[in-house]
This record gives C-alpha cells, sequence and structure tokens, in this order.
C-alpha cells in the first residue's frame, strides 16, 4: 500500500494553522494572483513565509496554485510570480496550463509540479505525457472513476504520484471548466473569478416569445438544476487506497476553519485507523459519518467513483447548505486564570453549552460560564463579529482548540428560555 498523504485548503493564515494543527499532512494556497480561487482572501508573500515556516516545523508540506487558465496578458506577471516564489520555497506548484509549466520550469528548475484537475487529467497517456515534461504529480479529473485511476496507476512509473478529490463541492462542469459564470456575469471562472451561476434558479424563455418566462419546476419550490451534491469519501477510504492514489485532496479554500478543522480531523483518524487495523475503521464508521455531518455541505454522493452519477446526485429543491453547526471561534491563547482569548466569529451568550473541538479527536460539551472584553468588562454575550473576547468555560482548554455549538442545541436553548420568560 501506498503512503497516502491527506491534502487540506487553506484561505488564510489561521486556516493553514488550523489545518495543520488537526491532521493535514500537506496544505495548498493560493497567492494574490494566478489561482483559480480570486475571491478567497488569499496570501501575501509573507503570509505565505510565515505559513510554510509554521508547516515546516511541524512536518508539513506546502503547496501553491497557479493554475489559471493563462492568457497572452498574464504570462509576464507569472513569470515575476515564479521569480518571487524562488526565495520562498513552496514544497511545489500546482499548475494547469502547459504555458505556464514551461515558465515554472525554466525559472525554477528545482522546483516540483504538479499538474492541476484543470487541465483534463483522464487518462494514463496524459500522465505520462506530464511525467516526461517533467511533472511529479498530476491531479486526476473528477470524472474518473476508481477503476480508471487503477489501471493509469498500473501503467504509470512508480515514482509518479496521483492525487484525486475525495471531498468537497462538484462542479457541474468538466473538470471545473465552466463557461456560464463569463458569459452571465463577465468573470472568468478559469481565471479564478467564478460567481457559481450553477447554484441559481433558472427559468426557459422560448425564441418566439420573448419576455415570457417559464419556470423550471418540479414543484412551487422550483427547481436549481445545475446544483450538485458535494463529494464525500469518508466511508471509502479502503477503495480509496488499495486504488494507489498517492494523496487524498480536499476542496474548499473559501471555507471556515471550522469547516477545515472537521473534515481534516475527520479523515485523518479514518486513515489512520483503516492503516492501523481495517477491522478499527470499520469499527468507527458511524463516529467518521456524524462528525463529517457537522460541517457545512450540500448533502452528499460519491460522484464518479463508482460509475456515472444519475439523477439522485443533484440537488433540484434548493441552492443552501445544511448547517447543523455554527463556528464561535478558535482558542487563541489560555490565560493564567483559565480563561481563552477569541475572536468571536458568531454570537453566543453566558449559561450556553457550546462544544470544544479538540485536535486529537475529542469533542467537550461545556457550559460558558462568563464572558469578558478586552478591558475585563463583563457581559452577557459576545455579539460583534470579530469581537475579541476572554472567556470561562470552566475547563483546561489549549490553542487552537475550536468552539462550535450545535444548532439543534441552540434552538432546544432558546425554546427552554423562551418558556421560562414566559412564566
Amino acid at each position: 500500500m501506498r503512503q497516502t498523504e491527506l491534502l487540506i485548503p487553506a484561505g488564510s493564515l489561521d486556516v493553514l494553522k488550523t489545518a495543520v494543527i488537526y491532521g493535514a499532512d500537506a496544505v495548498y494556497l493560493g497567492g494574490e494572483a494566478f489561482g483559480l480561487r480570486a475571491k478567497a482572501k488569499n496570501f501575501t508573500n509573507d503570509e505565505i513565509r510565515e505559513g510554510i515556516a509554521f508547516a515546516h516545523a511541524r512536518g508539513v508540506k506546502v503547496y501553491i496554485t497557479a493554475n489559471i487558465l493563462a492568457h497572452n496578458e498574464d504570462l509576464a506577471g507569472v513569470e515575476a510570480y515564479f521569480e518571487e516564489l524562488r526565495d520562498i520555497c513552496p514544497d511545489a506548484l500546482i499548475i494547469s496550463d502547459p504555458g505556464v509549466f514551461a515558465i515554472a520550469k525554466r525559472v525554477l528548475p528545482d522546483m516540483e509540479i504538479h499538474i492541476s484537475t484543470q487541465a483534463n487529467n483522464t487518462n494514463y497517456g496524459t500522465y505520462l505525457f506530464w511525467h516526461q515534461l517533467g511533472a511529479k504529480r498530476v491531479v486526476s479529473a473528477r470524472e474518473l472513476s476508481l477503476q480508471e485511476i487503477r489501471e493509469i496507476r498500473e501503467r504509470i512509473p512508480e515514482d509518479m504520484e496521483i492525487e484525486s478529490f475525495i471531498h468537497g463541492a462538484m462542479c457541474i462542469s468538466y473538470s471545473g471548466r465552466c463557461l456560464l459564470s463569463n458569459f452571465l456575469t463577465g468573470r472568468d471562472a478559469n481565471q479564478g473569478a467564478c460567481t457559481h451561476p450553477c447554484r441559481w434558479k433558472y427559468v426557459l424563455m422560448e425564441e418566439t416569445r420573448p419576455g415570457q418566462y417559464m419556470p423550471v419546476e418540479e414543484n412551487d419550490r422550483g427547481t436549481y438544476i445545475f446544483n450538485s451534491k458535494d463529494l464525500c469519501m469518508i466511508e471509502h477510504i479502503p477503495e480509496l487506497m488499495e486504488a494507489g492514489i498517492d494523496s487524498f485532496k480536499i476542496e474548499g479554500r473559501m471555507k471556515t476553519a471550522l469547516y477545515v478543522a472537521t473534515v481534516a480531523r475527520t479523515y485523518r483518524k479514518a486513515i489512520d485507523d483503516y492503516r492501523k487495523d481495517p477491522a478499527l475503521y470499520q469499527a468507527n464508521l458511524e463516529w467518521y459519518r456524524q462528525e463529517i455531518g457537522k460541517c457545512t455541505y450540500r448533502a452528499f454522493t460519491t460522484g464518479f467513483y463508482f460509475g456515472k452519477p444519475g439523477a439522485d446526485c443533484q440537488i433540484y429543491d434548493n441552492s443552501t447548505y445544511i448547517h447543523s453547526y455554527t463556528y464561535l471561534g478558535t482558542v487563541e491563547e489560555v490565560r493564567e486564570d483559565g480563561r481563552v482569548r477569541i475572536e468571536q466569529k458568531n454570537k453566543f451568550s453566558v449559561g450556553e453549552v457550546i462544544e470544544v473541538m479538540k485536535p486529537d479527536g475529542r469533542n467537550l460539551s461545556v457550559t460558558v460560564k462568563a464572558i469578558a472584553d478586552q478591558e475585563g468588562n463583563e457581559q452577557e454575550s459576545a455579539p460583534h463579529a470579530r469581537q475579541i473576547v476572554y472567556v470561562d468555560l470552566g475547563e483546561g482548554l489549549e490553542p487552537y482548540d475550536i468552539l462550535r455549538r450545535s444548532e439543534e442545541d441552540s434552538v432546544h436553548g432558546w425554546q427552554a428560555e423562551a418558556a421560562r420568560d414566559r412564566g
């Protein structure tokens, strides 16, 4: 069995650190240009340096995306950017465009290069082509089945690596290439500015009846004809590992620290359990299912891994996420009096029961005993986004512990409070 890497997305420096602490073997991120997530916060060069130092100190690799499909006016900037990366020293670049690849090989001849899924890598001939040009790894197209990936593994050199997406959003377009965003809004998905029109609701207009809009609907809620379920392979770790995949990739450079921590921790445990003992993995399946369901998602599918998806892989009645847990904040420091410093992400109040998520897999149920602002003024709640507060949770917590709240518990708590108010 090949050594399997867990590759986690990072949209900001804080999220990178969370990914590292919660189990990533490697993280991938975008700089301020030439990646496919232009709307993400992305990283300055100084932040990339800090992130690499943090990751490398803990044995974790950092890959940088430069996977746009470049136009003429991009190429000079790509070359200048790669000159800057020479001193920053990431572990690899993720590239899709042959012109960008050629620049990387010239400017950074010793840099490891991974070929992005945007390059439509659907057969072993494509893998061999990139290997002969000097690529270390190729990311498989999402349209491949496990059988096809096994066949690729059998026909490529042992030292060549296969990376495959195993969790996250699926694109309606082939291997992520989409013209809808550019056509409808003027923002090019293939240059990182996708507006996700696949999540919109549409109507039909017949050519000879302009202005007469006919709804596309199955019922009175309408239908979202392009809206795919999210990929989730947590129940199929054995099949993925036995197929010869070297890197399990999680989608989501726009996601929160809670999402990244939840997914990283769950897949980390699943991979480690299976390596230790396949029976242990089977015994813990229900825990994996429960934990992966605590992050935001659009219902789950196994994508193309077991054959072409059918109609049940789309969501027709809405475009919203399932949202069972709310991110409250991450412990930044622990004071001598036991209070923890956090930057508040969503409102919570004294008396609420919340959950502490720890990197080692434990979840602690705790009660918020007190909240104070930076000046030490006590307050009943933390209602202001990004406010720095000091919280007494009555437990010995540590930096990078994450505070989250079950929305079901929140509803029950609100109902109980309302009943008390009614007397």
